[in-house]
């Protein structure tokens, strides 16, 4: 099943560069770290599901790139248009191997059934 989306010929001619344009240097640098890093954790200070997924990751000895975008008074725009983009809607998000596999639990659960492998450092 395919997430919807408001289609781009839906948007006003005067809102489509600033709807398309939405903290997209953002984008692009989660984007490149996914593209660059085997697994990859965006979050935000002060989220203990951030923590969690970071000290799972950690504990296990896997290797990730962190990125994190503010708290939860800061930066709240530039996390907006990363949920947006993705259509996840918690933090963190978990990239392995160039796919979103979701926030901290999922990849709890998916570690703990042997669903995906993680190669350690």
């Amino acid at each position: 099943m395919n997430r919807t989306i408001l289609s781009h010929d839906n948007l006003h001619p005067t809102i489509k560069d600033k709807v398309a344009g939405f903290h997209h240097a953002t984008i692009a640098e989660l984007r490149d770290a996914v593209a660059q890093h085997r697994i990859v954790v965006v979050g935000m200070r002060y989220n203990d599901a951030v923590w969690k997924a970071r000290k799972v990751l950690t504990k296990a000895g896997l290797d990730f790139h962190y990125l994190e975008y503010g708290s939860y008074t800061s930066q709240w725009r530039r996390r907006l248009a990363l949920k947006m983009w993705s259509g996840w809607p918690t933090f963190p998000m978990v990239f392995v191997d160039q796919a979103l596999i979701g926030g901290a639990s999922d990849l709890v659960a998916l570690l703990n059934a042997g669903q995906i492998t993680l190669q350690k450092k």
